[in-house]
């Protein structure tokens, strides 16, 4: 079962380009992006065919519209080929702030080129193919020895898809491509394929290829549990980005998180940034749920939270012994016209959240081991 969430995010040039995310039922082995032809859009027949392929072999799969492309706005004519590469990179980072960065990136035709200049942008993909990609792609911004620059220095596993039969990029792009990269290399024939895959079984043959290869240099899932987690449970996974890099799966929501540079790479909030938030959106919603039934005029509400560790100045033997306690300063920011008086009685409602009560009261962590699957024997 494939589930599909629709969003946008601003391109370079700052329109709203329109993306679609394929996810499979459980969580995904990794994430690809995927980069249509430049001809066609984030619906063509192939990418959608070769999506729901990876999707199918547990990959989360992302397509998006270019400038003035299918549902993105703007005008195409207004693009070039870096401006097209820049607005891969940001698909990219949305992915990576929203879900988990993508380890495989995928494009076809013109798009296969794109992905080969973007690669050095995506520190986290380890893995990138091309279909029927042209070696030189043919603008002045983005001419065959700035590929060729782009080839030598990607630093990634390549896999470059291709007919002999192309009459539009013809097979000799194919092996300047495979002969200018470094390894590892492959390359795979796609035999009697034309250039936009029309044939289905052409697409599923390259998204059963594509898994196989790329499974080869994915990040490590050993540590990864599979299948969905219950509602009110949180798993908490390193997620192979960084030092510290941590995949959290809450129900069918994803985060991230990490510890700032110089420690870990700061791809996402800290253990207590995201304690804060925790605190901030339960006082939040606790506010809005009180006034909501009350029926006061309380327009929005906003938590500015900070966290510290201060000397405690109850602390017994201070002098022998001193010892220091956390401290978590909150400030609301209610708008609306409220009286003074309900401007207090939600300030008092704010410390009865749940999770104020939570890290005020008695907590109690039990923590176990799993067992681990014990090594054979030999015999």
């Amino acid at each position: 079962m494939t589930r599909t969430e629709h969003t946008t995010f601003p391109g370079s040039g700052g329109d709203q380009l329109s993306v679609r995310l394929d996810l499979p039922d459980g969580e995904p082995v990794a994430y690809a992006l995927f980069v249509h032809c430049f001809t066609s859009s984030k619906d063509a027949a192939a990418a959608v065919r070769i999506s729901r392929g990876l999707v199918e072999r547990g990959f989360g799969v992302l397509r998006f519209d270019f400038t003035g492309l299918g549902s993105s706005g703007s005008e195409f004519a207004n693009t070039t080929f870096s401006s097209d590469v820049r607005d891969l990179v940001r698909a990219a980072a949305m992915l990576r702030e929203r879900y988990i960065a993508p380890t495989l990136l995928v494009g076809h035709s013109l798009g296969g080129a794109a992905v080969l200049a973007a690669a050095r942008a995506i520190p986290e993909a380890t893995a990138v193919a091309t279909i029927g990609a042209p070696f030189d792609p043919g603008s002045d911004d983005a001419s065959a020895p700035n590929l060729t620059t782009a080839l030598q220095n990607l630093g990634r596993a390549l896999l470059v898809l291709h007919s002999a039969r192309d009459e539009i990029v013809g097979i000799d792009n194919a092996r300047r491509i495979f002969e200018v990269a470094g390894h590892p290399k492959s390359f795979v024939s796609l035999d009697e394929a034309d250039h936009l895959l029309n044939r289905p079984e052409d697409a599923t043959f390259v998204a059963d290829v594509l898994a196989a290869w790329a499974s080869r240099y994915l990040p490590t899932t050993r540590s990864r549990p599979a299948g969905r987690v219950e509602q009110g449970t949180v798993v908490v996974a390193e997620s192979g980005v960084g030092r510290f890099g941590q995949a959290i799966r809450a129900g069918r929501h994803r985060l991230v998180a990490d510890e700032p540079v110089g420690v870990g790479d700061d791809t996402g909030p800290t253990p207590y940034d995201l304690l804060l938030a925790a605190l901030g959106a339960c006082t939040s919603m606790t506010i809005r749920m009180y006034a909501d039934r009350k029926g006061w005029p309380l327009d929005h509400v906003s938590v500015q939270l900070t966290h510290d560790r201060v000397h405690a100045d109850d602390c017994r033997e201070q002098i022998r012994n001193p010892c220091t306690v956390d401290h978590i300063d909150r400030t609301l920011e209610l708008t609306g016209v409220l009286t003074e008086q309900q401007r207090a009685r939600l300030l008092t409602i704010a410390e009865r959240c749940p999770v104020h009560r939570t890290l005020t009261g008695e907590i109690r962590v039990a923590t176990r081991l799993r067992p681990s699957v014990p090594d054979a024997i030999a015999g």
